[in-house]
């Protein structure tokens, strides 16, 4: 179920184009629709608001201006789920532990 405070990403016409964290969802005015308002995550950050069918910020394909937008939830990876970085070869040496040579 996606809803406030989840990532997702939009595509328009079947592209990625950003991504966005959704802030809030409220009935709108018009019975069975909503008004979903966004923060879209590109610099510089913006404030979106679309007012959609459930289904649609469900991940359910629409239409806007003649073209098609889907709303997808992104699911955050978890930390333990993240590749380990490598460890380095060799010897690591610190400059500030360095002694200097006279």
């Amino acid at each position: 179920m996606t809803g406030p405070n989840d990532l997702v990403l939009i595509y328009l016409e079947n592209q990625p184009v950003f991504f966005a964290r959704i802030e809030n969802i409220t009935p709108d005015i018009k019975p069975g629709w909503l008004r979903m308002k966004f923060l879209i995550l590109q610099v510089p950050v913006s404030l979106g608001e679309w007012i959609l069918l459930p289904e649609y910020i469900q991940g359910e394909e629409f239409t806007m201006r003649g073209k098609k937008i889907i709303i997808q939830k992104v699911e955050v990876p978890r930390e333990e789920s993240l590749p380990k970085p490598p460890k380095p070869e060799g010897k690591i040496v610190s400059i500030l532990n360095r002694k200097s040579k006279k």
